[in-house]
């Protein structure tokens, strides 16, 4: 069987942020979504950091003058395209972190890959029998 990379499980269509945008709109956006976190990007696509669900309820009940900026993570751990899904479960095993961004060596966003795309991936090349 071959090797499974990032390109072939990463969600592509994925909804980002910029860093300038309040954190009332990056939570709603997220809940209208379904979805746990946002990458931030700037006006070209690149990757500058990520904000969760989590980290806004950290902040507590009253956000509504925070901008992203205020709150996001800034060091990432990233993927490329051609990493190996095993070296990417690894980190998220040792760092507890759900989500993986996968940018080109421009640091361009290119996908993500989630805890969810994992477990799909695992069912879909039949990993876990």
């Amino acid at each position: 069987m071959p090797e499974i990379l990032a390109r072939d499980v990463m969600i592509k269509d994925v909804h980002t942020v910029s860093m300038n945008k309040k954190v009332a709109y990056a939570r709603l956006l997220m809940l209208r979504n379904n979805i746990g976190a946002l990458p931030i990007v700037d006006e070209n696509n690149a990757l500058i950091g990520i904000i969760t669900l989590r980290d806004i309820e950290l902040a507590g009940s009253d956000v509504s003058d925070l901008q992203v900026s205020d709150l996001m993570t800034q060091s990432l751990v990233k993927a490329q395209e051609a990493t190996p899904l095993h070296w990417i479960v690894e980190r998220m095993i040792q760092t507890g972190i759900q989500r993986i961004p996968v940018v080109d060596q421009d640091s361009k966003l290119l996908g993500l890959v989630t805890q969810t795309s994992v477990i799909k991936a695992a069912l879909m090349y039949n990993l876990l029998e």
